[in-house]
């Protein structure tokens, strides 16, 4: 009983000495040494993601909306189809600032060159939810505005200065959502001291 007592645990300590050989192999050959969080980059890749996507679903749908108001209105005054495109030009910067946050969190995620921590991660995963989900609501202010203000000024044309200011002030929703991406994705990379 005693000598099989002895050699499990020989072969244990056996074990213990070639398991760690065998992981520092594999990394080697592979070439990742991998430092941080190892799901860490999974929330900063949502979060680029998030920010890309929510934002072009509110620049498509204010693009959609507003270009709908634009052409049913055209019917009636082809003469104002130019003027009246200042809400689907305004739409469309929507997913430009997606863009700026995912090409700023995508680019700080680099866990080979610097540790790249949870802390890390849902910074950027809070960074593109802000950004994304800022330009999905102005996206939809913008559609709905541009729709009613481009068929209203059709047959007022007063009401062009106010349209104006009404999308400026949704545009604002968004770039205040771009504000706080780029604030909450400098903060990444702050959690330790390395």
């Amino acid at each position: 009983m005693a000598c099989e007592q002895t050699k499990t645990t020989t072969k244990r300590s056996q074990l213990a000495k070639i398991q760690p050989l065998s992981v520092l192999s594999v990394s080697k050959r592979t070439g990742s040494a991998f430092s941080g969080d190892e799901t860490a980059p999974f929330f900063g890749f949502l979060g680029a993601a998030a920010a890309l996507v929510f934002s072009c679903m509110g620049a498509a749908y204010g693009t959609a909306k507003s270009g709908v108001g634009v052409a049913s209105m055209g019917v009636m005054r082809p003469e104002l189809v130019m003027k009246s495109i200042v809400p689907v030009v305004m739409a469309g910067v929507l997913g430009i600032y997606g863009l700026i946050i995912a090409v700023i969190i995508s680019t700080g995620i680099n866990p080979k060159a610097k540790s790249y921590y949870l802390f890390d991660g849902y910074a950027h995963l809070s960074s593109g939810l802000a950004c994304g989900l800022a330009g999905l609501s102005a996206g939809m202010a913008i559609g709905i505005v541009g729709d009613a203000g481009v068929r209203a000024n059709a047959q007022q044309p007063k009401l062009f200065v106010g349209m104006i200011l009404i999308l400026i002030f949704a545009e604002a929703l968004a770039l205040y959502g771009l504000i706080v991406g780029i604030i909450l994705s400098s903060r990444a990379g702050q959690s330790r001291a390395d």
